[in-house]
């Protein structure tokens, strides 16, 4: 393992922002990765977990004891079986599970990220999600000290959320096992109506691996969400907010006052999301809410190519980042009667 003292966290993650870890350790082996959890478990040490730091707001002091970088590697590929360590790049095991041949995340190209992050998020986008090709997640159970192998029926998958999460001093995701498709080199069912239009087929349709990864990454680096170092825009965590889930009550409540707002012909995005309740759009509520592509004149805005991104211009603070975020999400509030709530991991600071 190496290890590192008062050392900058904000290189790590995609902000670019945070202060310092006390102490930064990087473990490359299971082995590793869980001695460094017991060690500080056995101290009291507090910890953080960094995998590809794409999801992480850190605060300006940092972070008062271990930063565990998981930078483990591991692809193992047999038939449809797909085994991921932890620190594998999330973006390349896609592309790799096309070259092959196999559907299943073709559309989950461009996220940035680490694979262990992916099942404590339940990562989507574009119409498909890991919990629909996830199997098993391996995992350290630092409660009971053991390795355990977690189903997917157990891991509590739901939007943008899994029992990683629901209790996330617990478990450390060290592997996770997919099942994937074997369709002639063919996607999976192509579920998201953007993805079927720029690719010129129907909802459902099924099209080249290569053509949906393909599109897909055009797609989101339209929106400034494939990392580039040169793109301001792309100096953020992605999707800031998660879009809100409504109760049928909640949702009247809601539709009253868009047409209020913005007259009796508009309708909100509606999307069903389970018996009596529907989900909308993040990034509408925020842009009907008059925070535009672009928005803001200081060093944190709001991205020129997606609403939805929060983004660093240079020279910002993790506290510039929190005073637009809080802005935002008052605003939202106040003309929509929504509470946004933020998608990222907050260490030290929260909204």
């Amino acid at each position: 393992m190496q290890e590192r003292h008062d050392a900058p966290l904000a290189p790590l993650t995609t902000f670019r922002l945070g202060g310092p870890a006390a102490r930064l350790v990087t473990a490359t082996s299971d082995e590793e990765v869980i001695a460094a959890v017991r060690e500080a478990d056995d101290s009291g040490t507090p910890l953080l977990l960094i995998g590809g730091g794409s999801n992480l707001v850190i605060g300006d002091k940092g972070f008062d004891g271990t930063a565990l970088v998981i930078a483990t590697k591991g692809v193992t590929l047999h038939g449809t079986h797909l085994e991921l360590a932890a620190g594998e790049v999330w973006t390349d095991a896609v592309a790799r599970t096309v070259e092959a041949g196999l559907a299943g995340i073709e559309c989950l190209a461009g996220i940035p990220g680490s694979a262990g992050a992916t099942p404590i998020q339940n990562v989507g986008a574009y119409g498909q999600e890991v919990s629909s090709t996830i199997t098993e997640v391996i995992a350290y159970d630092r409660r009971t000290g053991d390795t355990v192998t977690i189903a997917n029926a157990d891991c509590a998958f739901s939007y943008r959320h899994s029992r990683f999460k629901e209790d996330p001093a617990r478990y450390v995701v060290l592997r996770v096992r997919f099942e994937l498709e074997d369709a002639d080199g063919l996607s999976a069912p192509i579920k998201y109506a953007e993805t079927a239009r720029a690719l010129g087929v129907e909802p459902g349709d099924r099209v080249p691996l290569t053509a949906a990864r393909e599109t897909v990454l055009k797609l989101r680096a339209g929106k400034g969400m494939v990392l580039d170092p040169e793109d301001h825009d792309t100096w953020s965590a992605g999707s800031f907010f998660t879009n809100p889930i409504l109760t049928d009550e909640e949702f009247t409540a809601f539709h009253a006052r868009v047409k209020q707002h913005l007259g009796a012909g508009t309708e909100p995005p509606a999307y069903p999301a389970g018996d009596g309740h529907t989900k909308t759009s993040a990034a509408w509520l925020i842009d009907k809410a008059g925070f535009t592509k672009g928005y803001g004149t200081g060093p944190v805005r709001i991205s020129t190519k997606h609403t939805l991104a929060l983004t660093n211009r240079g020279e910002a603070s993790t506290e510039d980042l929190l005073t637009l975020a809080r802005e935002v999400v008052a605003g939202v509030h106040e003309t929509f009667g929504i509470t946004l709530v933020n998608e990222p991991v907050t260490v030290g600071v929260s909204l």
